[in-house]
């Protein structure tokens, strides 16, 4: 059960006005909103911490890494990963892409096929784009239909023996669609090829367990689950993240240098070259527990209220147009009015006070597949309220009523 009131007195940012008006925030698929503790986190590594971790014999240093690698721990828990080394610490979604895209240069050779939902955002494309360039895969497409829903019937025959790699998203950034990844993955295992899956729309409305999944890498950010900004995780399972060379050079990531040779460091070291977002992780670990604090069960029940409520509200609206009906949604509704551009429409909305994201939302193309320059997209979190669905539907018909 959500204490509505009680959660919105922890967000800060939630009493601020725009434009004059209360701040009505409906662009958590691009980033969430971050509780108090959380940035109580943030400031008191930076006033009674600050030290590097790893390296230190001193005191503050032992407290940083501590922190850091309690944190890791924290999110080994969460997904379930089974050994804290496969959480591997990044600045976000797309680097965990990248490491993985990069790794797979040595272990690909032409002719071999990876396939690419037609749902992606364009990190989870235009790395494997690139991966094809370098190697002479061949990269295929899984087809959507009209209602935003992934054509499992055409992915069963795109697979083969040659198919070496399948991506996913959980959740579709652009249009809500909650995707079948454990078919997916399932499918994808009995012909051998390896899978990932982009969680990072997902984890704020679910709690994956990646061992019950099955999933070989699964990748998320911090920010869209109400933790800072430059962190993430890569999770690997522990076979193949030994299988790819490491990313990139540095500190840290090290066992012994010479002149003549380098050795690498042991998972999860082996991928986190350099100094990371320390205040980050350790937030990100805050953030983990402040969400499972409220409960994913109760987050993914009253988020859908939401959504059954704003998607009957919006859609009495004469000439609005839902795009992405899947029979299951996360908390996204992506609408366009007929006639009228979505930036117009956000524009008013903005001056409202009501915060929506509008264009083509990394997700180019869905907009191509529906023949559109983007959408308006709503995304609700845990801490929004039916009242302020109300505040955004009066706001769409007033910029209708002046656009048209």
């Amino acid at each position: 059960m959500i204490d509505i009131q009680k959660i919105r007195a922890e967000f800060p940012i939630l009493k601020e006005q725009v434009n004059g008006k209360p701040l009505v925030y409906f662009d958590n698929a691009a980033t969430s909103q971050k509780p108090q503790v959380v940035i109580d986190a943030i400031v008191d590594y930076y006033s009674k911490i600050n030290a590097n971790i790893h390296r230190g014999v001193h005191t503050l240093s032992q407290v940083a890494t501590d922190a850091y690698e309690e944190a890791r721990i924290k999110l080994q828990k969460h997904f379930n990963a089974k050994k804290s080394y496969e959480i591997i610490l990044t600045a976000g979604t797309t680097h965990s892409i990248n490491i993985v895209a990069t790794g797979f240069t040595s272990l690909l050779k032409k002719g071999d096929e990876i396939i690419v939902s037609a749902l992606e955002h364009h990190s989870n494309i235009v790395p494997w784009q690139m991966l094809c360039e370098r190697t002479g895969a061949i990269l295929k497409v899984i087809p959507m239909s009209t209602s935003g829903e992934l054509k499992m019937d055409v992915y069963e025959e795109l697979l083969s023996e040659k198919t070496k790699l399948v991506f996913s998203n959980h959740i579709s950034n652009a249009l809500g669609t909650i995707n079948p990844i454990k078919e997916i993955i399932d499918k994808a295992h009995a012909v051998g090829a390896a899978v990932l899956i982009d969680g990072a729309q997902a984890c704020p409305h679910i709690k994956p367990d990646v061992q019950e999944l099955d999933v070989d890498f699964y990748v998320a950010s911090a920010h869209k689950l109400c933790g800072p900004t430059g962190v993430g995780i890569l999770y690997g399972k522990e076979e193949w993240l030994n299988k790819l060379p490491p990313y990139q050079g540095g500190g840290e990531m090290i066992e012994t240098v010479t002149f003549e040779k380098t050795t690498y460091a042991g998972l999860p070291h082996k991928f986190e070259a350099g100094t990371p977002n320390i205040a980050g992780g350790i937030a990100f670990g805050v953030a983990i527990d402040y969400m499972n604090s409220v409960g994913f069960e109760n987050i993914a029940a009253y988020e859908d209220e939401l959504l059954v409520y704003g998607t009957e509200k919006l859609l009495e609206i004469e000439g609005l147009k839902i795009y992405g009906t899947a029979e299951k949604k996360a908390a996204v509704i992506s609408f366009n009015l007929e006639g009228i551009h979505p930036f117009d429409v956000g524009s008013i909305l903005d001056k409202l006070g009501v915060a929506v994201r509008t264009g083509h939302h990394c997700a180019q193309p869905i907009m191509d597949f529906y023949k559109i320059p983007g959408t308006v997209r709503a995304s609700f979190a845990f801490y929004n309220t039916k009242e302020e669905i109300d505040v955004l539907v009066a706001g769409v018909k007033r910029a209708q009523m002046m656009l048209s």
